[in-house]
């Protein structure tokens, strides 16, 4: 295992334990946002599997960070792991945002 006082850890630490903590804040604001409201552009089943994508990503997002943790900050997370949960958290923007549009008019 590598030192932790190297300058590599800290960057890798200083920059993926913060964006793990946003994905797990997007993460559970929509789904508590799927599951209390009932949107008018989606149906019921589209709504569903965006939920089940989002339950889907914080078990993964969950398990990163554990690992993340138990190596204290020295084991990254690859790219093809962090890309999914990016484009669904701008997915729950999209959504979100539409959502709004219908409300204000």
């Amino acid at each position: 295992m590598r030192d932790s006082n190297l300058p590599g850890a800290e960057v890798l630490k200083s920059v993926l334990e913060p964006l793990l903590e946003d994905f797990q804040y997007w993460f559970a604001r929509s789904r508590n946002f799927l599951e209390t409201e009932q949107l008018s552009f989606m149906s019921e089943q589209e709504q569903n599997d965006l939920l089940l994508q989002i339950k889907q990503a914080q078990d993964e997002l969950n398990t990163a960070k554990m690992m993340f943790s138990a190596t204290d900050g020295q084991v990254g997370i690859d790219m093809a792991t962090l890309m999914p949960w990016h484009q669904l958290v701008m997915k729950c923007w999209n959504v979100a945002m539409r959502f709004r549009q219908e409300q204000d008019g």
